[in-house]
């Protein structure tokens, strides 16, 4: 097996021309990330090319997140029993139901803020079943998650929040820090707040920065957990525009819910937590 860093379509023009690459009906490409720690090909992405003998020459799609006969606790009381799900790279997923039918303990047992103990669970690469203490932070990295109530630090500006998310997560390089935030608020439409304190901030901008710090370290999956339930219904329109914004340029989101004028305006697959399970919906169209 050969491994090249991932870069641009110019860089696997490069490879196929210079390296004599040919793909072939019994080659196929796949794209996936992996900490390898050098490379014939210089690359500023963490990504890399992997050529792998198989079938056919085609681009295999991404399985973020693949949970198998798991079953959900809160406090040893079985809260969610037998969930079953994959969701590949790009998709937008909703969770709904009630208050207490397991929503918040599913996305936890996602995190790592719950263990999970029964069934198998694979989320960005990292098995949620033999998660060690040490691994969470690395994998929380690879996550981006946005709470209902922001979780802003109240005593630091805009700019402070997200510099010590950014320092808590292992970046040293102040310039670097510097631009990798002016480049998330600008983002999210909130470069020109950089120096305002969170109280100087709306519900919808608050969250608006919640979103960019999850943005930060540029994560495969993102997390939101009743992003709009603290909004008013214009600016929980805002905010769902701009999730589903960062959604089309390639990042997968699950979303819980109670909005369901949301799910009508802005469509896209559901699972409902009820009666100890979680299972996939159809929207009415008429």
């Amino acid at each position: 097996m050969k491994e090249y860093k991932r870069g641009s379509i110019k860089e696997l023009l490069f490879l196929w021309h210079y390296e004599n690459f040919k793909p072939t009906n019994t080659t196929e490409l796949i794209f996936y990330k992996t900490p390898f720690k050098s490379c014939t090909t210089p690359s500023i992405n963490r990504n890399f090319f992997v050529f792998l003998p198989f079938n056919s020459f085609v681009a295999m799609s991404e399985v973020i997140l693949s949970l198998q006969n798991v079953n959900v606790y809160q406090n040893k009381h079985q809260v969610l029993s037998n969930v079953n799900l994959e969701v590949n790279k790009g998709e937008f997923l909703y969770i709904i139901g009630k208050t207490g039918a397991g929503k918040s303990s599913f996305m936890k047992t996602l995190y790592a803020d719950l263990d999970l103990t029964e069934g198998e669970g694979i989320i960005v690469d990292y098995n949620l079943r033999q998660l060690k203490e040490r691994d969470i932070p690395f994998l929380r990295r690879s996550l981006g998650i946005v709470f209902q109530d922001f979780k802003l630090l109240p005593d630091r500006t805009v700019y402070g929040n997200l510099q010590f998310a950014l320092k808590a997560t292992g970046w040293t390089e102040q310039e670097a820090i510097k631009r990798r935030i002016e480049e998330v608020l600008e983002r999210v439409g909130m470069r020109t707040h950089i120096q305002k304190m969170p109280h100087q901030l709306s519900g919808g901008e608050q969250q608006r920065v919640a979103i960019a710090r999850a943005l930060l370290n540029d994560p495969d999956l993102i997390l939101a957990d009743e992003p709009t339930g603290n909004l008013d219904p214009q600016t929980s329109a805002e905010v769902m525009e701009l999730l589903l914004e960062i959604n089309k340029n390639g990042r997968t989101i699950i979303m819980v819910t109670h909005d369901y004028a949301l799910l009508l305006k802005y469509p896209a697959k559901t699972l409902k937590c009820d009666d100890g399970s979680l299972f996939e919906v159809i929207h009415r169209t008429s």
